[in-house]
């Protein structure tokens, strides 16, 4: 799912928004959506930690092998799902892929958007189990994997139709939750399910930021090998790096990385260690094996879409590296590729002329993920996150200029792969000045506006939606990371403007 916010008085210039130019209403919560709201989090406030603790406690993480429809752990999930929402008094629906709770009936309906499944996770990371929700090593954090991406909204979104359920509010529209258990992996069984079935008028998407989210950057990959077949062979007698990994997954930042330096000498080590001491937020650690030297490389682990919230220890450590000149190696020719082509900037500088901005949607970030070993060499895989203001043909093409010129100038790659998806900007979303006003409402912030973000989320796929929350503006989004939280506090806020909104929404 998810660079910095941005207002959206540049969205109004940029993209003339009829939605956004609604939002400058800053009329209060009905009387109804306040009340409400206030009793679901006086109410609820033990009981809807204590969902999240039963939700967070499924690995639901993608099994490459077993469908989500056929996945016993993903099947366990939904009975526990299925389980709540009976217990809240709401109905329930098992589509496979899909669940949809609901409260009320009618034609016209409100949908709130979600997924079940969440990232992989490295569990030596954690103080405890990510799967076990943690209320006591951060006081005021409940840590686990899916806590903010996307459990936490679901558990919320629960009790915000419990809360207007007690009340015995008028509806005049459904309202329906749809858990998808396959966002973080496949989206096609979501297009195919919503072929047929005929989703909500109105949506919104609990997956990204507040104040709401009208525009999201889109996805890109940038692959290549650097192959065994046109590497250099070691020379004989000299230093050379032997060996270059790091990474976990392709929408993470990576945390780890590291490297062997054949035949070195303490010379080196004393360089790569004076340059690594430069580096704000990296830690290196060094032992030797004879004449081998190993290096391990830890950042910082965040989501992909907002590199400048993490630290990036594949760019940094080959940036350490960079003491002297290595011969192309395998992973040698993997370092000299992310120096002279990355470096440690975020938004694809020296990567040719493929750097670029839009006013509303900010800048293309381009980050490596995942350097991969493979029988035939190394992969080193790149994420970017591209705005509107370039063609899908455009980039490509400047794309595979940039790798044809390192190439000619370095050694040849094998297997280059560029996959580009499009940006994609809300331009009808009349539920926006609802949304505004509450999140003021509830925040005490004056004149909120929507914005964009560098992640995708399913309100690509549903009429009209719009991402509201999870995470608060100007706060670092714990999601796909190896530290993921939400705090109580967030919880309950959350609890409310879901409430709120809800009613506003339904009445």
């Amino acid at each position: 799912m998810l660079k910095k916010t941005m207002l959206a008085s540049l969205l109004l210039a940029s993209l003339s928004l009829p939605a956004a130019a609604a939002t400058k209403s800053n009329s209060a919560p009905s009387d109804s959506a306040v009340k409400t709201a206030k009793y679901a989090a006086t109410t609820y406030r033990k009981d809807v930690v204590d969902t999240l603790a039963k939700l967070v406690s499924y690995n639901t993480v993608a099994d490459k092998a077993v469908p989500s429809d056929k996945n016993p752990v993903h099947i366990a999930f939904k009975e526990a799902l299925k389980l709540e929402a009976q217990r809240l008094g709401l109905d329930y629906t098992d589509h496979g892929w899909t669940v949809v709770i609901g409260l009320g009936n009618g034609s016209e309906r409100v949908g709130v958007i979600t997924h079940g499944d969440v990232q992989p996770v490295n569990p030596s990371k954690w103080k405890k189990s990510p799967f076990v929700l943690d209320r006591t090593s951060e006081p005021g954090k409940l840590l686990a994997r899916g806590a903010e991406d996307d459990k936490g909204p679901i558990a919320t979104a629960l009790y915000a139709m419990k809360a207007i359920k007690d009340k015995g509010l008028p509806l005049s529209k459904r309202i329906e939750l749809y858990v998808y258990m396959g966002e973080e992996s496949d989206w096609a069984p979501l297009v195919e399910f919503l072929k047929t079935h005929q989703p909500p008028q109105v949506n919104i998407t609990l997956d990204a930021e507040y104040p709401a989210v009208t525009a999201e950057k889109g996805y890109g990959t940038v692959a290549v090998t650097v192959p065994k077949a046109a590497a250099v062979a070691a020379p004989a007698g000299e230093p050379y790096v032997a060996e270059f990994g790091g990474g976990f997954f392709g929408s993470q930042i990576p945390e780890d990385a590291n490297a062997v330096i054949a035949n070195a000498t303490p010379e080196i080590e004393k360089a790569v260690r004076a340059r690594g001491a430069k580096q704000e937020g990296m830690q290196y650690s060094f032992s030797w094996q004879d004449s081998t030297l190993s290096i391990k490389a830890k950042g910082v682990s965040a989501h992909s879409s907002k590199p400048e919230d993490g630290v990036n220890a594949v760019s940094m450590l080959a940036d350490a590296l960079a003491v002297r000149p290595w011969a192309n190696t395998v992973a040698g020719g993997v370092v000299n590729f992310l120096n002279e082509m990355v470096g440690t900037g975020i938004y694809g500088e020296k990567f040719g002329s493929i750097a670029y901005r839009d006013s509303f949607m900010g800048p293309m970030s381009f980050a490596p993920t995942v350097i991969k070993q493979r029988e035939d060499g190394i992969e080193v895989s790149i994420n970017m996150r591209r705005p509107q203001g370039k063609s899908n043909e455009q980039l490509t093409k400047e794309v595979n200029e940039a790798l044809a010129q390192w190439q000619a100038r370095r050694l040849p790659l094998a297997n280059v792969t560029v996959r580009i998806s499009d940006p994609w900007v809300q331009k009808s979303a009349p539920q926006l000045p609802i949304l505004m006003n509450v999140f003021s409402y509830f925040t005490g912030m004056k004149n909120p506006q929507p914005v964009s973000v560098g992640g995708g989320t399913n309100s690509r796929l549903f009429p009209g939606a719009v991402s509201f929350g999870p995470a608060m503006p100007g706060k670092v989004y714990t999601g796909h990371s190896e530290h993921e939280f939400i705090t109580e506090k967030q919880l309950l806020l959350n609890l409310q403007m879901y409430t709120a909104v809800l009613v506003e929404l339904a009445k």
